[in-house]
């Protein structure tokens, strides 16, 4: 009588976290992700079959993202998911921002290693009459294309124009994301699906304008990754933010299809937060862009 009735006052805490039932989709991703690399290295190294692998791989990795997250939305929308599961992936999603913040922490720092440290040093090393072997040194300005006969000629990217103009449609996206929010909290769907409309329209215009900017930089401006270190950082910075302009607003359109079908309450909606989250993030990145990339 006792053994029983301990283990039935235990046994609801047994199912206080989801356990999905065992996929194929991890071993296929992997699969996947294998093709992808050997391909690429194949056609490195100039065998015909590379481009098939890498093919095969991207088409895999496809099948692997529609099939997986449709399962996770499934289980989302049947309620399969509890409290604990809802505080696991919070969780999990404030790591992933840390380690976004870190990642691009490590090329804020580069910029800053290569305007504030690295000229000065260079400058300390060369001997008194080091100006006629590199001149492009004497006067210490930013931005730096380097020293020698290969330093190339390019004008730098303006903080006016379209990186301003940017700068305005990431920081109105942030402000329709938060509007969305907002209208999902109230249960008022017609503010919900028209504040995500409009950032996920203002998502892509800004992809639209920096894919313009990068012509008119590749094309007129002679800005270009072999440009030096300026070139090199700018690409680098700007470009990688881009990418994760890309993914927010792919994430961003699920999430407006997902609530164009009704999914989503008040109470259970945290896709949808975790992606407000990512693209706050996204607006955040792009001022430090703006100011120590494009203004300073």
């Amino acid at each position: 009588m006792s053994t029983h009735a301990t283990h039935a006052t235990h046994a609801p805490a047994a199912r206080h976290y989801y356990v999905p039932q065992p996929s194929h989709y991890p071993v296929t991703l992997s699969a996947a992700l294998f093709l992808l690399a050997l391909g690429f290295v194949l056609k490195l190294n100039g065998f015909a079959p590379g481009p098939w692998f890498m093919l095969a791989g991207a088409g895999l990795i496809l099948y692997v993202l529609f099939g997986w997250f449709g399962a996770i939305i499934h289980e989302s929308v049947t309620r399969a998911y509890g409290g604990w599961e809802d505080q696991s992936f919070r969780h999990g999603m404030v790591w992933f921002i840390a380690s976004e913040v870190a990642f691009f922490a490590a090329f804020f720092g580069t910029l800053f290693y290569v305007r504030v440290i690295s000229v000065p040093d260079l400058l300390s090393l060369l001997p008194n009459h080091g100006w006629t072997l590199y001149p492009e040194y004497r006067d210490l300005v930013w931005p730096q294309s380097g020293a020698g006969p290969a330093a190339m000629q390019f004008t730098p990217m303006g903080a006016w124009g379209i990186p301003a103009l940017n700068t305005a449609l990431l920081l109105s996206s942030g402000a329709t994301v938060t509007w969305a929010h907002w209208g999902l909290l109230k249960n008022n769907r017609f503010q919900l699906n028209l504040g995500l409309f409009l950032t996920v329209v203002l998502g892509f215009a800004f992809l639209g304008f920096q894919a313009w900017e990068y012509h008119h930089a590749y094309t007129e401006l002679g800005l270009t990754l072999g440009a030096g270190v300026y070139g090199a950082t700018f690409f680098m910075l700007t470009g990688f933010h881009g990418f994760h302009v890309t993914l927010g607003a792919i994430m961003l359109t699920v999430i407006l299809l997902r609530c164009l079908k009704g999914h989503f309450d008040a109470e259970n909606h945290f896709a949808f937060e975790g992606v407000a989250w990512y693209w706050h993030f996204v607006d955040a990145v792009w001022l430090l862009l703006f100011v120590f990339v494009y203004w300073l």
